[in-house]
């Protein structure tokens, strides 16, 4: 029995990573237009926590279209590295329309399987609560810090962004005439998505000189920026199952329910959590 239920949380956690890869593969062509309002800013500021120094080896975990990895490749300059690493090939193929730095290398490829090892930093913008499970992956970028390395993870803050998938959820279920969607299982992201209990988490990975930066961050939903965040995110995932001459009305009646809710902003702020891996 406990053989059995082992081998149907594998199937489960390789179903949910299809899915979640199906869902970005679908937000690539809209996730650099949302990058200027939402990933540009938040990987900007996590870079600059990361603070690569010119001639330093980078590993870009989650790089998406390249949010933190091109500002990142800019920094080490042409004496370093960066190597950008995600399961999404239409991701990795964006970020290499975006750039071309000699410095710069992509990797259509699951970074919680990846080998290189002895990077000065190791950065992933909100990309580790993805893992199957958040905790191995994570351990596993560490590894890959040479001893005193640094690492940078950023993850959402409380209820950042939820509200977004809540009143898409709701307009889904009015057009096509099916139940709200449950609420997702817990996940660890759930009970460490505050400062000082992210900062206990990562402690507990191991690290040294633990530190967790609050940015503060808000969107204004208007109602272009207020679609992209579906489109141009892992939200995008849930229309996928949106009969394609239903997207519109899905669309008419989300911003249709964000107004009524008097929704003119989101909280989109994020936490970025840094630490030093040990010898």
């Amino acid at each position: 029995m406990i053989v059995a239920r082992e081998r149907n949380e594998e199937f489960m956690a390789e179903d949910r990573q299809t899915e979640i890869r199906g869902a970005f593969d679908a937000a690539a062509a809209d996730f650099t237009a949302l990058g200027r309002h939402l990933w540009g800013p938040i990987a900007t500021r996590a870079v600059a926590v990361a603070d690569p120094k010119p001639g330093e080896r980078v590993l870009d975990a989650c790089c998406g279209t390249g949010a933190s990895a091109i500002p990142a490749a800019e920094l080490v300059g042409p004496n370093g590295h960066v190597d950008a690493v995600d399961m999404s090939g239409p991701m990795v193929d964006g970020l290499r329309r975006l750039s071309d730095l000699p410095q710069l290398h992509t990797h259509h490829a699951d970074v919680t399987t990846w080998q290189a090892e002895s990077y000065d930093v190791v950065q992933s913008a909100l990309g580790i609560f993805f893992f199957p499970d958040m905790t191995a992956g994570t351990d596993h970028l560490i590894s890959l810090a040479r001893p005193g390395g640094r690492v940078v993870f950023t993850i959402w803050r409380g209820e950042s962004m939820v509200a977004a998938g809540r009143h898409l959820g709701l307009a889904i279920a009015e057009v096509t005439n099916t139940p709200v969607p449950a609420p997702r299982p817990e996940h660890l992201i759930d009970r460490i998505n505050q400062a000082d209990t992210y900062a206990e988490w990562l402690t507990e990975r191991g690290l040294a000189d633990v530190d967790v930066t609050v940015h503060e961050m808000t969107l204004t939903m208007t109602p272009e920026v207020a679609w992209l965040v579906i489109v141009g995110s892992g939200f995008r995932g849930a229309l996928t199952k949106v009969p394609a001459d239903a997207v519109e009305a899905v669309r008419t009646t989300y911003l249709t329910s964000l107004r009524d809710a008097g929704l003119t902003e989101l909280d989109a702020t994020t936490l970025i959590g840094t630490g030093r891996r040990v010898a």
